[in-house]
């Protein structure tokens, strides 16, 4: 999978230099005020696609967190549609101000990897989840833990990037994607996650701690 250590998101690019170079244009033309409110979309697009670096957590089975953004669902759910089973979930909306470079939450290899098309809700509401495009990624952690990532398109959002594949070992921390302009990230977690974020506190990706995932029980018989 591929990995960068820029400032800037290698999505962020091409929007850039566009906006960049038209404003250069209209500079040239002698459009002051065209210009300058170019300069400004410049400024704000640069400043959207930032991608920081970010200082991991070291506690053992700490869950990283995969969005800059602010919880906004903490609860125990019956998932019907990746793990199939009983899980804890955390829903983590992003606004245009965040941070959109998403990163993994816990070292492992990624299982399935699902693209679905849908709607654009605001990515706040209860049926974002079920009627918006998405990008749910599995994965199976080294003691045979499994959870699910789900990048979730907002009003806004038109464009999921997901840079992993089916068969990727990743590390918890690393960047995997990014969702363009406003969306919502949602990580489905195995029952004995001891969660330690609540809902409507502001989190950091590849910083905050969401939770600690104790060892397999089956791996210590």
């Amino acid at each position: 999978m591929q990995k960068t250590e820029l400032p800037l998101a290698l999505e962020g690019y091409p929007f850039i230099l566009f906006s960049g170079f038209a404003t250069l244009v209209l500079a040239l033309l002698g459009f002051a005020v065209p210009a300058l409110l170019g300069l400004l979309l410049t400024g704000f697009v640069t400043y959207f696609f930032r991608d920081p670096a970010r200082v991991l957590p070291e506690e053992p089975g700490a869950i990283v967190c995969p969005a800059d953004g602010k919880v906004i669902i903490v609860s125990e759910v019956d998932d019907d549609r990746f793990l199939h089973t009983r899980v804890r979930k955390i829903s983590i909306f992003m606004n245009v101000f965040n941070v959109h470079v998403n990163r993994i939450p816990l070292t492992g290899t990624v299982e399935r990897v699902i693209l679905s098309p849908g709607k654009f809700y605001a990515a706040d509401k209860d049926k974002a989840v079920l009627l918006n495009e998405f990008c749910a990624l599995t994965l199976t952690t080294p003691d045979k833990q499994r959870y699910t990532v789900v990048q979730i398109a907002g009003l806004i959002a038109r464009r999921i990037v997901c840079r992993a594949e089916r068969g990727d070992r990743v590390a918890a921390g690393e960047r995997f994607g990014m969702i363009r302009f406003g969306s919502r990230v949602d990580i489905y977690l195995p029952l004995s996650t001891q969660v330690t974020v609540k809902v409507g506190e502001k989190v950091r990706a590849g910083e905050t701690v969401l939770g600690i995932l104790p060892p397999s029980q089956s791996n210590k018989e």
